[in-house]
């Protein structure tokens, strides 16, 4: 889940290094039909809206995919956007890279969606288009180096607080969280990963990134999230 909630660019950004991809063995070693990806219009809006609490996506652009790619599907006021990233927002070399089941609804801040939206888009519009794996990687890395993809601002924070996420038959729904955008750094200089510490990080070369994740207590909906899961993996 680390590694697809850092690769989402879902943003996501919805988490572990980009690397070759290796797909040998993958359930999905290549993209099905774009329609086992696609949802009824109103269910998607839904399930974005279910990224953030309520008094947040209510106000929000909500952003849908469609065959031709993402589209706005609500005009927002607040300057948050919302949306369900799908698989080739995970890691690269992540197994579940194709799976079409994969939904992560994800809510960010406006300081966010000026990077994590527009390198959404870029995997999408490469996925799209037919291109491997690899062949994304290479796409994001140029765009990054020419600048046409911008790099994550001071500020940037995406809510993750859906409890109808799908990452993976292992991870399922895993934990409500929030993740922070800052430009490379080193994680252990906030505290992540360190014994008894709440918060994740990762770094992302490619996209000139650091994401830092902390699980929280509660869904979007207010009920709460039972960290079993959490204290069994550390």
């Amino acid at each position: 889940m680390i590694r697809l909630g850092c690769g989402l660019a879902v943003a996501l950004c919805f988490l572990g290094s980009p690397a070759t991809a290796q797909t040998s063995g993958a359930p999905y070693p290549s993209m099905p039909p774009i329609a086992t990806y696609l949802m009824p219009r109103d269910a998607e809006i839904a399930l974005a809206r279910s990224a953030a609490p309520q008094s947040i996506s209510r106000n929000a652009d909500i952003l849908i995919l469609t065959k031709a790619g993402y589209r706005r599907a609500v005009a927002g006021t607040n300057g948050f956007v919302c949306m369900v990233a799908r698989s080739w927002s995970a890691g690269f070399g992540d197994p579940n890279f194709w799976n079409p089941r994969v939904r992560a609804p994800i809510c960010y801040n406006a300081a966010a969606a000026r990077s994590q939206v527009p390198e959404t888009i870029k995997r999408t519009q490469s996925a799209l288009a037919g291109r491997s794996e690899a062949q994304i990687l290479a796409a994001l890395k140029a765009g990054f180096s020419s600048g046409e993809l911008p790099v994550a601002q001071a500020g940037s924070l995406a809510y993750m607080m859906s409890k109808r996420t799908y990452f993976s038959a292992r991870e399922g729904h895993w934990l409500p969280h929030l993740m922070f955008f800052v430009p490379e750094t080193a994680p252990k200089s906030w505290g992540a990963g360190l014994p008894g510490s709440p918060v994740l990080g990762v770094d992302l070369p490619v996209e000139h990134l650091t994401v830092l994740l902390i699980p929280i207590g509660r869904w979007s909906d207010g009920t709460a999230a039972h960290h079993g899961l959490w204290a069994r993996q550390h």
